[in-house]
């Protein structure tokens, strides 16, 4: 099996990845161009997470009323 082929680990409760480094970056560096451009790029994946999450949640939902136990 190739590395690429196995699971990656899930990250460390209190690490997001890319969005832990991106919170403490400074940002005294950038125009205000490039500041209007990394809010409309960070709103466009906050949308996309959303959506992510929302699709997961019903799948949750269907299959537990797959599974639910009857009484």
């Amino acid at each position: 099996m190739d590395d690429e082929d196995r699971p990656k680990p899930r990250m460390t409760e209190g690490s997001f990845g890319a969005a832990s480094l991106l919170a403490g970056e400074s940002l005294e560096s950038y125009s205000l161009d490039e500041l209007d451009a990394r809010v409309a790029l960070l709103e466009a994946e906050t949308a996309r997470i959303a959506a992510h999450r929302s699709r997961t949640s019903e799948h949750m939902r269907a299959a537990e009323d797959i599974f639910r136990r009857k009484s």
